[in-house]
């Protein structure tokens, strides 16, 4: 634990995934406040605006091109970074939503969810993961969602990617926590995102889901960004297989 702040990470690096926008950059410029330098892995020229604000805050920044939905590139990125770096903190975000109405799901679509959203994040994990098992320390943060807990209207494939999410993270935690490894995981509630603008242009929507969070309004990447920081920091050493709601109080009613 730092003498100075258990929630500072100076001297430590993370990667997050999917940083070039909405909770991602949230995450990682959190992260980067904190103390953290960065390695921001995503799609070709969507991470460089955030790796700029990041070094402007005075934190290393580095950019990784990767396409979470290519598996046997994930696993070799994953090896790369790993033999290059060390990886104290690993941040899952990258993901995508799909609505329609699930009779009319095709198996291109459900597979675009999860490739990216579940088996992506879970190639990803293991190999960034197994250098933390081997030395004994590390933190493992992946974004999940309220509907990890519950079942959405027309996005079937995002709420089964998202409850495997939390799957994976209680399945890793039970293995390698014995190792010194806490993995964790946070389910963000209704955020002002790209993923949620058509909700928030849907008056009649907005409204309902707005008059049942108790904060009444909609979250922020900087709602986010601090409970990843203090779920990679050594304040939760003792936090593991843990679902975090952020929620504003949404599941409380």
């Amino acid at each position: 634990m730092s003498a100075s702040s258990p929630f500072d990470l100076a001297g430590r690096t993370a990667v997050v995934t999917g940083a070039g926008r909405g909770l991602g950059q949230g995450v990682a410029l959190g992260l980067a406040q904190a103390g953290a330098d960065l390695i921001l892995v995503g799609l070709p020229g969507s991470q460089d605006e955030s790796a700029k604000m990041i070094v402007d805050l005075g934190r290393d920044a580095q950019v990784v091109d990767l396409d979470m939905s290519d598996h046997d590139a994930v696993a070799r990125v994953g090896a790369e970074i790993s033999g290059s770096r060390q990886v104290d903190i690993l941040v899952s975000n990258a993901g995508i939503i799909e609505r329609e109405d699930t009779v009319d799901l095709t198996p291109e679509s459900w597979n675009r969810v999860v490739d990216i959203n579940m088996s992506g994040l879970f190639f990803l994990t293991q190999a960034l993961g197994r250098p933390m098992v081997e030395r004994g320390s590390g933190k493992i943060v992946s974004i999940a969602s309220l509907l990890a807990f519950q079942g959405g209207i027309r996005v079937i494939s995002y709420a089964a990617s998202k409850h495997g999410v939390a799957g994976i993270t209680k399945a890793l935690a039970n293995e390698w926590g014995g190792a010194g490894v806490q993995v964790n995981a946070i389910a963000p509630g209704y955020m002002a995102t790209d993923n949620t603008t058509a909700l928030r242009e849907d008056p009649e929507r907005s409204k309902a889901i707005l008059d049942r969070i108790p904060a009444g309004r909609w979250g922020t990447p900087e709602d986010v960004a601090g409970a990843a920081v203090f779920l990679s920091s050594s304040a939760a050493d003792y936090v593991n297989g843990h679902v975090l709601v952020v929620d504003g109080g949404w599941m409380a009613r």
